[in-house]
């Protein structure tokens, strides 16, 4: 059994459930989104809440953060724009005609995706829509985005039409209607549609590198698929509920389900090579740290477990709701839960253990005595519709 920890600090000033929690890339601040319609920014020096954001006219479901600028979106079918330092609102994108539940930052676009079956592209600095990608038959859950230039050979870069070579960007969307379709950003055309999930497709993760992308879904599996040609490449099938959350680290993707587990799978062969236990509810978010995979469940506790044994190490109780989002910076966990709080946790602990460990396995493995080791809007809301009892 893994020892409780308490919390260093307890954050308590928004009024809402907390919907999302992002760490800007410097790892100066934090952005909370919440269900009081209101974001707000802390400082990780100091775990100050250092800014105030207001002004949407309903529930945050999703907020990123930058170094200078903070984006959330809303129910209000509104995304806005904000200085970090200020708290002023810069910029509102308007254009949505339902609840906007996901937003990705990628170079000088901003991509949102609604409940009105829409995605869509907008200029970060001109607060102005560039495109509109129509052709779901649901609402668009998740997004993911990478370039042509990061997946394409030079020959297969001449194939391209030529109205897509001004620009090499595409937009991915995964849907309630089961399907992932991926898009020309510069035309807004559908370059494919990835058929064979049977369930709402809640998550995605994308490896760009190795033309990959992985899929979660309400039908129990993952999915990957080759995204220059489409093809369904394998499908993950031991898990008992929906797939909510993904990591990929190193080849190891870590799938979190309602079936009260994690499991790790080997990309290149597909094998489950670990089942992570002890969860009371749903696994609603996840993030491989150090040798740790730290999960947020349903069940309002936080967990730490090796990576490669599966062990749990720790237990973080406190929340009294499901938490909905997690992010570590200089050995603290934070937390972000439905009840309101962004609680942190101090894991030097069992980072140090873990390092100790790994440089054992190290040593051995030089000495030839050891054999080789074993080779991210349902991820908040749908938790947040069911009664959750903090275990005590």
């Amino acid at each position: 059994m893994g020892n409780s920890g308490s919390a260093v600090k307890v954050c308590a000033d928004h009024r809402g459930g907390i919907n999302w929690l992002s760490l800007s890339p410097d790892g100066q601040r934090l952005l909370t989104g919440s269900e009081d319609g209101t974001a707000r920014l802390w400082s990780t020096a100091d775990s100050q809440c250092r800014g105030h954001l207001q002004g949407h006219e309903s529930y945050i479901t999703f907020c990123h953060l930058e170094n200078e600028a903070a984006f959330t979106c809303s129910a209000d079918h509104t995304i806005r724009k904000w200085d970090v330092m200020t708290g002023q609102c810069l910029a509102i994108y308007r254009g949505h005609t339902s609840i906007v539940n996901r937003i990705l930052v990628a170079k000088d676009y901003l991509f949102s995706g609604s409940y009105d079956r829409t995605a869509r592209c907008w200029s970060v600095d001109k607060e102005k829509q560039i495109q509109e990608f129509r052709g779901h038959r649901n609402c668009v859950l998740t997004l993911a985005h990478y370039s042509s230039r990061d997946v394409l050979e030079e020959e297969e870069e001449e194939e391209e039409e030529e109205e897509e070579k001004v620009s090499r960007d595409l937009l991915v969307t995964g849907s309630t209607d089961c399907t992932v379709k991926v898009w020309w950003v510069s035309s807004g055309r559908c370059y494919q549609t990835l058929l064979g999930h049977t369930g709402a497709v809640l998550c995605l993760i994308l490896d760009a590198p190795n033309r990959e992308l992985f899929s979660g879904s309400t039908d129990y599996t993952i999915r990957t698929w080759n995204i220059v040609t489409g093809e369904q490449l394998k499908v993950f099938k031991e898990h008992q509920g929906s797939v909510i959350c993904l990591e990929l680290v190193n080849r190891h993707l870590y799938s979190g389900s309602t079936d009260r587990t994690v499991k790790c799978w080997l990309v290149d062969t597909g094998e489950r090579i670990q089942t992570y236990k002890a969860h009371k509810h749903s696994v609603s978010t996840l993030k491989y740290h150090a040798g740790i995979l730290f999960t947020g469940s349903g069940d309002a506790c936080a967990r730490a477990f090796n990576s490669k044994s599966g062990v749990l190490q720790k237990i973080f109780r406190g929340h009294k709701f499901i938490i909905n989002c997690i992010q570590i910076h200089n050995e603290l966990l934070y937390t972000a839960s439905h009840d309101g709080t962004l609680r942190i946790w101090d894991i030097r602990g069992i980072c140090k253990r873990s390092k100790r460990r790994w440089k054992k396995e190290r040593c051995a493995q030089g000495r030839g005595s050891q054999k080789g080791s074993l080779s991210r809007l349902f991820n908040n809301k749908v938790g947040c519709m069911v009664q959750q009892e903090n275990e005590e």
